[in-house]
């Protein structure tokens, strides 16, 4: 695809272009605050610094930029089987590098299961993107074959999200400054935990934009994961909770712990150590 900017106005009230991958960017998407997560979590672990970074289900490879800024030594991978937000990562976020970081960026057309992905210090799956494995068995088989491809003292990155509102269809609706952004869980199937979601936009003075991202996924627990790691050959996993803010959102600070309550919406982070 001909990536564009966020959109191209034609007159004051009219939209000719809308860029769904930089509302989902400016919506979803913190990759400032993940890579430092990833950074120094595995430097406290391990007492010295990750360089390799692959990045599975990369899309436009956000995560993979903001890694090599942070060090001038790192390199990143980013693997994906969709070519069209790829091509959007190259064209208007990897093309804003440096030389010297755009040669540190590997990105691979290919599936995530497959054996001959590079081996990584780090290897991370954000965006819940693991959960469009609805089967046990082809979820070990993508745990298995990320730890096969970690270093010596490789750890393995994902986020979580679950609570009590998830059990059932909702919608949630964030204000911006210049738009709407819409979680929308459509369905929940309870007896194989089988969900579909939706991701809606409504720019300022604009129209909605309906089902702009749709997600097939099964709904796993941090339970379900940890025991697939472990099984997986995984020495250690933690998790890492979010706190709560004074109106009762998350803070953005995760804290390593074992045990917590529930809460109608939550997001957190899971490490594990080969």
């Amino acid at each position: 695809m001909k990536a564009s900017r966020v959109h191209k106005k034609v007159s004051k009230n009219k939209i000719q272009h809308f860029d769904k991958y930089d509302y989902y960017r400016r919506a979803v998407q913190s990759p400032d605050s993940d890579v430092e997560f990833i950074w120094k979590t595995y430097k406290q672990t391990h007492k010295k610094d990750p360089q390799i970074f692959r990045e599975d289900f990369c899309g436009t490879s956000l995560l993979s930029c903001e890694w090599v800024k942070l060090n001038k030594k790192n390199k990143s991978i980013g693997v994906d089987l969709d070519p069209e937000p790829m091509e959007y990562g190259k064209t208007n976020y990897i093309s804003q590098l440096t030389a010297s970081q755009q040669s540190r960026i590997q990105l691979l057309e290919s599936n995530v299961l497959s054996p001959k992905l590079p081996f990584a210090d780090v290897i991370c799956a954000f965006n819940f993107s693991y959960f469009i494995f609805k089967e046990r068995k082809t979820m070990l088989e993508y745990f298995k074959n990320v730890k096969s491809k970690l270093n010596a003292n490789g750890m393995f990155f994902l986020d979580i999200f679950g609570g009590s509102e998830c059990f059932e269809p909702n919608e949630d609706e964030t204000k911006y400054k210049k738009f709407i952004y819409y979680w929308d869980q459509a369905t929940f199937n309870p007896i194989n935990n089988h969900s579909i979601f939706h991701i809606h936009f409504k720019p300022k003075g604009e129209k909605k934009f309906e089902k702009v991202f749709t997600y097939d996924w099964r709904f796993w627990s941090i339970s379900e994961i940890r025991d697939l790691l472990a099984e997986a050959g995984f020495q250690k996993t933690h998790v890492y909770w979010e706190g709560t803010n004074r109106l009762g959102g998350g803070n953005g600070i995760f804290t390593k712990t074992e045990k917590v309550e529930n809460c109608l919406s939550w997001i957190s982070y899971i490490t594990a150590e080969v």
